[in-house]
């Protein structure tokens, strides 16, 4: 088979930041042929940097898809967005990578399932961090039952001041909300993929908007002062998740918070045999994978002896961005199952949403 075809609908910093440099260290696999912006220069210039010759360059993505003989279409825009464009791209006959999460809501996520069971193509979902050895390695453990009966779990993604001032995280209506869809997200497939149960109970939710509409708050912030005018988004959201097996798992999302470990797309498993622990984020030089048991009478902890790297942010392609997107061509080419399947990220967004409804409701949301 000849490389696939892909275009790109979303051309702004996902896209640069991770689509694009993991696409050309694929080459092999694949090629870029079509890009889509809003803006046309920003389109322009992506095509010129990473587009086959005569690759072509749209504003309107139904014009790409109508007008392209694109094998695959990834989907890099705004949350909101995701569910008509990628609807579309099934009707088209295209093989979908969405961003994630699947959608700012489950009723727009249940149309994309919908549509892709209909299409006969392949449909994945933007969760690379399952990709980093320090996760691999987890998942494996888990896999294995070297934890034992895992009936506790924390999902991490907290920065403590780590405001995104770029693009649309701030704006409401374009992505459904804050710290809790961008980078909670993350977190909760990592735990739900690792503990390997997708049978949620009932989830209960507090969501907070505390510092994001403070200037003093600003300080310190990683990518400078955001203005607090246009900050309509939580800032902090916390969520316990009942499974149907009595097992819990306790989601923290902010973006900023008066916390001293900044601790991101990190999970923390605990079971009857052992516990695991990653650490990832803005506290820590390198990811970490701590183990801990009993052994001969005796508390005992096992590290990695190297994991390499930090948490996937952007820039360079990152390492499991680049294995992400190998794995996701070639289940396109060979017609097998991607590893991140589209009903485990339809949960994700089931459980995001419904934190946002408890908190609003005041009341646990049952499933």
């Amino acid at each position: 088979m000849s490389k696939l075809k892909v275009a790109i609908i979303g051309c702004g910093g996902i896209a640069n930041q991770k689509h694009f440099p993991a696409l050309q260290n694929n080459t092999e696999l694949a090629e870029i042929t079509a890009f889509c912006d809003l803006i046309e220069e920003r389109a322009a210039k992506a095509a010129k940097e990473y587009g086959a010759p005569g690759a072509g360059v749209y504003t309107d993505y139904k014009k790409l898809l109508k007008e392209t003989d694109a094998d695959v279409v990834h989907i890099c825009t705004p949350n909101v967005s995701h569910s008509e464009i990628a609807i579309a791209s099934f009707e088209a006959k295209k093989h979908v990578y969405c961003e994630k999460p699947m959608s700012h809501s489950t009723a727009e996520a249940e149309k994309m399932i919908e549509a892709w069971k209909k299409s006969g193509m392949q449909f994945t979902v933007g969760y690379q961090n399952r990709f980093r050895p320090d996760v691999q390695n987890l998942h494996a453990s888990c896999e294995k039952g070297e934890l034992g009966d895992i009936y506790y779990g924390k999902a991490h993604a907290v920065r403590r001041r780590g405001v995104p001032t770029w693009g649309v995280f701030m704006d409401k209506e374009q992505q459904g909300g804050g710290p809790l869809i961008d980078i909670g997200t993350h977190a909760l497939d990592i735990t739900l993929w690792c503990m390997n149960n997708y049978e949620i109970e009932s989830v209960t939710g507090s969501v907070f908007y505390k510092l994001g509409n403070l200037q003093q708050a600003t300080e310190g912030n990683l990518f400078g002062p955001w203005d607090p005018d246009t900050f309509e988004v939580e800032d902090s959201a916390m969520g316990y998740i009942k499974l149907k097996n009595g097992a819990a798992i306790h989601l923290e999302a902010s973006w900023a918070i008066n916390m001293k470990e900044s601790r991101e797309a990190s999970a923390t498993l605990c079971g009857t045999a052992a516990g695991a622990e990653i650490h990832s984020g803005m506290s820590y030089s390198k990811n970490e994978l701590i183990y801990n048991r009993g052994r001969n009478g005796q508390l005992m902890e096992e590290t990695l002896s190297s994991v390499g790297g930090v948490a996937y942010f952007g820039g360079g392609g990152g390492e499991e961005g680049t294995i992400d997107c190998r794995q996701w061509l070639n289940a396109v080419k060979n017609n097998t199952q991607p590893l991140v399947k589209p009903e485990e990220a339809l949960t994700v967004t089931k459980v995001l949403e419904a934190i946002y409804q408890s908190a609003k409701e005041n009341r646990e949301i049952k499933f």
